[in-house]
């Protein structure tokens, strides 16, 4: 029987794991991501439903882009905005029979985050069989609802979530952003949020999202996640404890993206989703010790272990090389890779302290810690 000692050599070949892990599994997942076929006809009606707050710089685009899908209708929810998306809105809308603005001004409830409860009320006013959910922000492309109604078919999906194009502007968007797709395929085998019903398998984002409206009315449709800062994850896990089939795709082909316009806006929006997507500091601090091991340790180590970090830092570049070929980031972003993690890992502190201060700030409005609950309504 071998020896302690007899393992001694082979511990610096620890350093580079994790990040040649997180390369293997990105390469199998881009393999098996789903994107649908284009050209597919639609064989359901569906509505388009764009939840809006305070969106003047984006919402043009989005609802423009809505109209070109050919859908059954497309409905706008003004939430309350205090800028000149209401102006727009009506603009876009005069004259347009496909186009129904409704404008919200009632205070949010008590436990209700604000965009749960647009979505909630969208749902309650389309008439279609399935229903697309975009954030305001998000340009569709011309085709995303064949390409939509083809992945659904062909899994038998009851909620369709996807990824589409992130588009930067900033550093500090090229800097962070390319980051999502690098968790989104770097830690869990994609495949098994389709074919299980686990909840803590699952990935989801609401930038587009797609579904069953007979399937979303099942699970209480967005009032069963009132209070939820993440809904797309929250959303998710209400299909699976249902049983209910939720797809995750790659968004590429679907639309496109511009979520910040601003390096504040980037450090603002992650901080309020990061610690409420994962949910405990237990697991926060894990993925964050994680990261520190995967993408910083073999920079740090390379004086002490050069062979087995140079394995380390390579497979990072190479992994991010593989989005910027797919995902089109820049290739400045993959080439300061360490620095985004270190930028992440204080938004990751930074999300934790305004949950547990209940300073969760976002569109005018601040939520409490965990699960929505109310601070100060705005």
């Amino acid at each position: 029987m071998p020896a302690p000692a007899d393992f001694l050599p082979y511990l610096p070949w620890l350093l580079p794991l994790p990040a040649v892990t997180a390369l293997m599994l990105s390469i199998f997942n881009l393999i098996f991501w789903p994107r649908g076929s284009p050209g597919t006809v639609r064989s359901t009606s569906v509505s388009v439903c764009i939840p809006a707050r305070n969106e003047q710089a984006s919402i043009e685009a989005c609802v423009v882009a809505a109209t070109a899908l050919g859908a059954d209708e497309v409905i706008v929810l003004d939430d309350g905005s205090s800028d000149d998306t209401s102006a727009i809105l009506r603009r876009l809308s005069r004259g347009r029979a496909d186009i129904r603005v409704v404008r919200l001004d009632a205070a949010l409830p008590a436990g209700w985050v604000g965009k749960a409860r647009a979505c909630w009320l969208l749902a309650a006013m389309a008439h279609g069989e399935h229903l697309l959910f975009l954030d305001a922000d998000v340009v569709v492309d011309k085709g995303a609802l064949g390409r939509l109604d083809d992945l659904r078919r062909r899994y038998r999906a009851d909620l369709i979530t996807a990824v589409p194009r992130q588009i930067t502007g900033t550093f500090m968007e090229r800097l962070v952003l390319p980051l999502l797709h690098v968790s989104y395929t770097s830690w869990l085998p994609l495949p098994l949020i389709w074919k299980t019903h686990n909840t803590r398998l699952l990935a989801a984002n609401g930038q587009i999202l797609f579904v069953a409206r007979d399937a979303l009315n099942d699970v209480g449709s967005f009032k069963a996640v009132r209070g939820e800062i993440v809904d797309d994850m929250a959303l998710g896990r209400v299909f699976k404890k249902a049983r209910k089939r939720v797809l995750f795709v790659d968004g590429d082909d679907l639309g496109s993206c511009r979520m910040y316009r601003s390096g504040q806006q980037v450090i603002d929006g992650f901080s309020k989703n990061l610690y409420e997507g994962v949910g405990s500091l237990p697991l926060l601090t894990v993925i964050g010790a994680w990261y520190a091991w995967a993408f910083l340790m073999p920079w740090a180590l390379l004086p002490v272990l050069p062979l087995p970090a140079v394995v380390g830092i390579v497979a990072a570049l190479a992994l991010r090389l593989m989005h910027v070929v797919r995902h089109h980031s820049t290739v400045v972003s993959a080439l300061l890779h360490p620095v985004g993690v270190l930028v992440l890992l204080f938004i990751a502190a930074r999300s934790w302290r305004w949950s547990r201060r209940g300073e969760i700030r976002w569109a005018g409005r601040v939520y409490g810690a965990r699960n929505g609950r109310m601070a100060q309504p705005g």
